[in-house]
């Protein structure tokens, strides 16, 4: 299990830093919106920097399918929430965007949900089967209530209300992924190509991760990267958790110790998304 969550820790660091590939080019690129979608997606396409950095969170996300298909989802969530740290990091030292005490603050106990994680380890750690129509229900539920910001002006004028949908896009897409795993994993016997193609979950989670991608680059596009990642990656990192509860049956530890800073991680990582998302829309002074 520590093995796959270092994985899972090592791909954060991949997608944190191809994220500020791409959130470098978001002053140049157009807005991916309306019946110019497809020619502003050819203008990223066309972009060395922004290619460059969808390569390296391909890498990234490679890294995290293969972390995910031993470990429960809701504890691999918190681990990426790494990439989070990263990506404040590299946007202050190579972007050059300000951060203030609270967002400091903000890395600083992600770093120590991660730690209270890995403390809480245990080889009896385990996740029921799947609830295919609890993920059905909890998915449109889910994307129903983030639709909802994207009816205030205000809230699309700044990039919260992409923020918010790629948030919720992403974090879906992490569930899509373990069922993917889980179903490849339960037909040994088919061959590769039959074991992918028959596979629902390979076409969810490519759909939601391409939109979450397109809707943070537009949220990128609006507001610092500083602001706008936290806010997205907060989102991602509480849909797996509830999804993980409501559709995988994942449990928490039985020690009491144990529990508790399971617990303490999973609050302490949401807590601190909330932090860097409600840090200043513009650099502080």
């Amino acid at each position: 299990m520590a093995l796959y969550l270092a994985l899972a820790a090592l791909a954060s660091v991949f997608m944190g830093g191809g994220l500020v590939m791409m959130k470098s080019r978001s002053g140049h690129l157009p807005v991916a919106s309306g019946w110019k979608i497809l020619r502003s997606l050819a203008a990223w396409l066309r972009d060395p920097m922004w290619l460059g950095g969808l390569a390296v969170q391909s890498l990234g996300f490679g890294i995290y399918v293969v972390a995910l298909s031993q470990a429960q989802v809701s504890m691999v969530a918190v681990m990426m929430q790494g990439g989070t740290a990263m990506f404040v990091l590299f946007a202050v030292v190579i972007l050059g965007e300000r951060a203030d005490g609270r967002e400091w603050a903000g890395i600083g106990a992600i770093l120590l949900g991660m730690i209270l994680l890995a403390a809480s380890l245990s080889n009896s750690d385990a996740e029921g089967a799947l609830n295919i129509h609890a993920l059905e229900i909890l998915s449109i539920a889910l994307i129903a209530i983030a639709l909802a910001p994207m009816a205030t002006e205000r809230m699309r004028e700044t990039g919260a209300a992409a923020a918010i949908l790629s948030g919720v896009a992403f974090g879906l897409g992490s569930l899509f992924t373990k069922g993917m795993t889980d179903e490849f994993l339960a037909r040994p016997e088919a061959s590769l190509v039959v074991r992918i193609a028959a596979n629902p979950y390979v076409y969810l989670l490519v759909t939601a991760n391409i939109a979450g991608m397109v809707l943070l680059q537009n949220s990128f596009h609006f507001s610092r990267g500083i602001i706008a990642m936290p806010l997205s990656s907060a989102l991602s990192n509480v849909v797996p958790i509830l999804g993980g509860i409501v559709a995988f049956g994942e449990r928490l530890p039985s020690a009491p110790v144990a529990g508790a800073m399971r617990v303490g991680a999973f609050a302490l990582t949401i807590v601190a998304s909330a932090m860097l998302a409600g840090a200043h829309a513009s650099p502080p002074s």
